[in-house]
């Protein structure tokens, strides 16, 4: 397995006595394509230009073609091509930049140039900023002018050639380098390395995981098996998701929170992702899910999208008392509530559309249980019910302190379970992707009904694989396994 490889346009650029690294140039890169042939390397492209259509560019370009992993990508040299092109970036890195220039307490004087290597400031207290301009532009090396003020702005951000830097910045860019890459050459274990890595983004601290500390430990036994090594990581490690092959996301999702942002990079990166950015825009929207589900002729109960208050009338008429009220992007039974009749309709929808423009009102369907069908690459991974909470009409009832009380549950086996809810749950998700999804269905005398698709299904060892046993984490890591093979 080739680990790092270097690119230069030639090799006085970054001679191979600087670095452990193989150091070859774009022009044999580019001219030899089968030269890592059935390795996985991870390349730093040093050329001398990123323009469009120049050695470096071609370089990156091909190097996604062939599977390596390289930095900067293609769309990082795009992005870092023009102010109006990472413009969209400036507000959150000039923030970042002023919170980190008060905590140290430094001060510009003037017009000041940085230089950022690998994520690395050369200034002290600046790391949080050298972090995040990574995270937003994965180039080995990028300069920032400064302009001094009450509030500091960024002038420019442009990639550096490493022949361009001054000695100390080149010292500079050679420590940063190693730090980046000395994951890759410590010494190696006794035992075999897996083949694959696979980041799970989990937060130990979370009160409702879908999946918790246990749980990961046991998928990580079994997908060592499938030759996959999992490693938790924190929101905070962000800068390191590339250092991996795959990610899995074990947090609750959310399109405007971290999860979101790791799902992108993920993708960005052409790294296999549950759950993929897609899959969450479409699966916490519950106004999109009810238009898809409905316009693909899938059974919902009756809804009406609620615009105004003077939609509250035909909600009364049609779906009468008690009537469920949500809010488009609530998870694990929050933003869901039960009104009984039109004055607390009316509070209720008055207070939620401070904060949304459209609210879903449902028929409420009393069950003592809800189907949750796992569907994983459109195909059924686990089928079971959960129970109602205890005097409760939700399968989670939420307490003022913040806690939770969850009810009970049932594994099925595929053949013992209702081949109806099977068959609507396979067909739903595949409506959203080929991930990872969980589909809840209400069950009564009048049929089968879709709640809702989850991109971010629960899975706990004992629970969901109460039956299918340790096939269904075998068949999540074959999922990954598969789709990095090829």
């Amino acid at each position: 397995m080739t680990g790092w490889v270097v690119l230069v346009d030639q090799l006085k650029d970054f001679p191979n006595a600087e670095t452990p690294h193989k150091v070859i140039t774009t022009r044999e890169y580019l001219a030899r394509p089968q030269l890592f042939s059935g390795a996985r390397p991870k390349v730093i492209n040093l050329s001398r230009s990123y323009a469009y259509q120049s050695r470096g560019y071609f370089s990156s370009l091909l190097a996604e073609a062939r599977g390596h992993r390289v930095l900067p990508t293609v769309e990082a040299m795009l992005d870092l091509g023009g102010k109006e092109l990472y413009a969209h970036a400036v507000p959150e890195l000039e923030q970042e930049l002023n919170r980190c220039a008060k905590a140290a307490k430094h001060r510009f004087e003037g017009e000041t140039r940085l230089v950022s290597c690998l994520g690395l400031m050369e200034i002290k207290g600046f790391e949080r900023f050298g972090r995040l301009l990574f995270d937003w532009f994965r180039c080995p090396i990028v300069e920032i002018v400064v302009a001094p003020g009450d509030w500091l702005s960024i002038k420019r951000l442009r990639p550096v050639a490493v022949t361009k830097l001054e000695p100390a910045h080149r010292i500079f860019f050679r420590e940063a380098l190693h730090r980046h890459t000395m994951r890759e050459w410590r010494s190696p274990r006794v035992k075999q390395t897996p083949k694959y890595t696979l980041a799970v983004l989990h937060d130990p601290k979370d009160k409702l995981p879908p999946s918790s500390t246990g749980t990961l430990k046991h998928f990580a036994r079994i997908a060592e098996r499938h030759d996959i090594e999992v490693e938790p990581i924190l929101a905070k490690q962000f800068h390191q998701l590339a250092e991996h092959d795959a990610l899995l996301i074990r947090e609750t999702t959310s399109i405007d929170n971290h999860t979101y942002r790791f799902a992108r990079r993920a993708v960005q990166e052409q790294m296999p992702v549950i759950d993929d950015p897609i899959s969450m825009i479409r699966c916490t929207n519950k106004v999109y899910l009810t238009e898809l589900l409905t316009s693909n002729r899938l059974p919902v109960p009756p809804t009406v999208i609620l615009a105004s208050i003077e939609d509250l009338g035909t909600a009364e008429d049609r779906l009468g008392f008690p009537m469920v009220v949500k809010i488009p992007d609530g998870s694990f039974s929050l933003g869901v509530h039960k009104v009984d009749d039109a004055g607390a309709l009316k509070a209720l929808v008055t207070k939620l559309f401070k904060e949304t423009d459209l609210l879903i009102a449902q028929k409420f369907m009393p069950t003592e249980f809800d189907w949750r069908v796992g569907v994983l690459g459109g195909e059924p991974l686990f089928i079971c019910q959960y129970l109602m909470a205890k005097k409760h009409w939700q399968i989670v009832k939420h307490h003022a302190d913040g806690s939770a009380t969850e009810g009970g549950f049932r594994a099925f086996s595929f053949e013992n379970a209702p081949q109806d809810v099977l068959d609507i749950g396979v067909r739903s998700a595949r409506l959203i992707g080929d991930g990872l999804y969980g589909v809840d269905i209400k069950q009564n005398a009048d049929g089968v009904f879709v709640i809702e698709v989850n991109d971010n299904p629960n899975m706990e060892h004992g629970v969901e694989d109460a039956v299918e046993k340790d096939r269904v984490w075998s068949r999540l890591a074959k999922w990954f396994h598969d789709r990095l093979d090829v």
